[in-house]
């Protein structure tokens, strides 16, 4: 699971180009969206869904799981970690 989470801060920093930040920089259970943690927005939504796609054989079918799934880098592991193909 760390190196799920590790790789995931890998990914999110790569493509949303947050390359002014670390993945030691990152909480793990801090909110991706909003003024707290890392602050992202709705084009950010849309680049991690693609990294779930992508990467880990993930489409999320219910929009309405999204904001639970994507609330922090830890709900993302252990949602890819339960339904990665």
């Amino acid at each position: 699971m760390e190196e799920l989470i590790l790789q995931l801060k890998e990914q999110l920093i790569s493509e949303l180009n947050l390359e002014e930040i670390t993945p030691e920089e990152i909480d793990t259970e801090a909110p991706l969206f909003g003024d707290e943690g890392l602050g992202l927005d709705s084009i950010d939504a849309l680049e991690i869904i693609l990294i779930l796609e992508r990467n880990y054989g993930i489409k999320i079918e219910n929009p309405a799981e999204g904001k639970e799934i994507f609330y922090s880098v830890g709900t993302l592991a252990r949602y890819i970690d339960a339904n990665r193909k």
